[in-house]
């Protein structure tokens, strides 16, 4: 069931509830600058095994409202805060995916990971997101020509194979967002940094990358193992940036293995 919840005045976001009555909840952050339906294949199998999915577009991205402003790190976990109080969830697990990992990170630490019994780590942009290199590129064609801004990122996603329907699918959920949106974010991956975050994370964490990832790299999710308690780090051989769905049977049962 999709639903729109109302974050601060003027602003809604939306969310897809599947499987309301499940014993355990994941909440799931997407990726930059995607939306909660890159966890399509997630949602198709987990709420099956008795958990309830909450997937969330944050706001500027996918069918949630696109202020012109809130696109920093605090004010994304913020929003996260105001939908668990609203929702009243308590003892979930809370997944992030690249942005949505930082997204993720910055909520724990900020609201003292209010609610959560469990942290997913998924190929997570952290502790920094894009170098300033990097940050220009996507910039300047963010702000110029966003269409060959998302087909690069699709065309650097993955390591295995994706047809062109899937290719086509995956290019169309980045030009859901807004091009003010996408843009603000790429600032945000280049200016703000989650080192101190870390050391406030306290529940079990699970971290997962893939080791052929292009976008964040694998040394990224070796350092954030190293600076959590209580994290444990499963690398994904057959993947780059999109483990989700290049080894989404291993993520899906490794999911199910680590909440219970």
């Amino acid at each position: 069931m999709g639903y729109y919840v109302s974050v601060e005045s003027g602003v809604k976001l939306y969310l897809e509830d599947i499987n309301s009555e499940g014993s355990k909840t994941i909440v799931f952050l997407h990726g930059w600058p995607l939306s909660n339906k890159q966890f399509e294949y997630q949602f198709d199998v987990l709420p099956s095994m008795g958990y309830r999915c909450i997937g969330i577009d944050w706001r500027g991205f996918g069918k949630s409202d696109k202020p012109k402003s809130g696109y920093y790190f605090d004010r994304l976990a913020d929003d996260i805060r105001a939908i668990v109080d609203i929702l009243q969830l308590d003892n979930f697990t809370l997944a992030g995916h690249s942005t949505g990992g930082a997204i993720a990170i910055r909520y724990m630490s900020r609201h003292n990971g209010y609610g959560v019994s469990k942290l997913v780590l998924i190929d997570a942009a952290a502790p920094v997101g894009f170098t300033a290199d990097t940050a220009t590129k996507f910039l300047t064609l963010a702000l110029n020509d966003r269409p060959k801004m998302m087909r690069e990122v699709t065309e650097n996603f993955f390591f295995q194979y994706i047809t062109s329907p899937f290719s086509e699918w995956f290019f169309q959920l980045g030009l859901e967002a807004a091009g003010w949106s996408t843009a603000a974010i790429i600032m945000t991956l280049r200016d703000e940094t989650l080192y101190a975050d870390l050391q406030k994370i306290l529940v079990p964490t699970l971290i997962v990358h893939g080791v052929h990832d292009k976008v964040i790299p694998f040394a990224q999710a070796q350092e954030l193992n190293q600076r959590i308690t209580n994290s444990q780090l499963v690398p994904f051989h057959y993947s780059g940036h999109g483990l989700f769905w290049e080894e989404r049977d291993k993520f899906n049962q490794l999911l199910k293995q680590f909440i219970g």
